[in-house]
């Protein structure tokens, strides 16, 4: 029912794995194949392209269901129907980039009201960019990139704007980061009319509660636990929880408790709950976390 398209490059291993624990696993001939498929009737195919392409063959309806960045919906200008934020980056998931504006150490300039008017910008997002610094009302010349964009600075250009997640990259290149043009995150889009369409509609939302749900499940795991009545308040005292732990009495009396932990504290939680009179403690994975 869906055509689906997804990015290639950076973010493709994040991307391929959230679909593989959302139970939507893109099965290709080899790594290197641009086309899959998904098992389940809602997906009819996947491709995976540049995210840069993306937002503009899906507003022009060759797809109707995309996953790219919010930096090439602005640097396009495509008219999209944005469906979620999947907070993901390469370097996993809560991880959003931004595009920033970088000088050499040495340059003045502080922010980039401080660039001089004429100077040469050498960018991938030249059209995000030029409109920048139009509303600055500053006159730059914009150079489009084509790679190793912080290498022709300063012989060739006075400054860039590149992807920035930690900022380590251009300062490993003497370059400092004086403005932030967008913040952006990976988003689920879809085509206008195919989102209007009611059946493609309901499968899209299908979807996107899949792709949501696994990614609310990153990192955190099910703990169960039985404990007696004189325990329980200090197990609950100590207890995580989403919402609220689920206590349920056990007919042999004393009661067992559910909750949902992050991995990263269950090494000291799990010592805890013991010393305060837990029993039968189990750690278990979790696939998905819908509310």
């Amino acid at each position: 029912m869906l055509k689906l398209v997804i990015p290639k490059g950076s973010l493709e291993a994040q991307t391929l794995r959230l679909m593989e624990q959302a139970d939507l696993r893109v099965r290709r001939g080899s790594d290197r194949d641009y086309h899959g498929t998904v098992d389940d009737e809602r997906i009819e195919r996947v491709s995976l392209l540049r995210p840069q392409e993306i937002p503009t063959y899906v507003e022009d309806g060759l797809f109707d269901l995309g996953i790219t960045g919010r930096d090439w919906i602005a640097e396009t200008g495509a008219q999209v129907e944005e469906l979620a934020s999947l907070e993901y980056a390469k370097s996993g998931t809560g991880h959003g980039v931004r595009i920033a504006l970088a000088v050499p150490n040495d340059h003045p300039a502080d922010s980039a009201k401080d660039l001089p008017p004429g100077s040469r910008i050498s960018t991938e997002y030249v059209n995000l960019t030029r409109r920048y610094f139009e509303d600055l009302g500053i006159p730059v010349h914009v150079v489009w990139s084509y790679g190793a964009t912080e290498a022709k600075v300063p012989e060739i250009v006075d400054a860039i704007v590149d992807v920035a997640e930690t900022g380590s990259t251009l300062r490993a290149h003497g370059m400092k980061i004086i403005e932030t043009l967008l913040e952006s995150e990976v988003l689920l889009i879809a085509n206008k009319d195919s989102a209007a369409d009611r059946d493609k509609r309901a499968a899209m939302e299908d979807i996107t509660t899949l792709l949501l749900g696994a990614l609310r499940a990153e990192g955190r795991v099910l703990i169960k636990l039985n404990v007696i009545e004189e325990h329980l308040k200090a197990v609950l005292d100590v207890l995580p929880a989403m919402k609220s732990p689920t206590v349920s009495q056990l007919s042999e009396g004393g009661y067992a408790i559910e909750t949902v932990a992050d991995k990263a504290t269950v090494n000291t939680l799990i010592p805890l709950l013991k010393s305060r009179g837990a029993a039968d403690i189990l750690e278990l994975p979790i696939s998905k976390i819908v509310p």
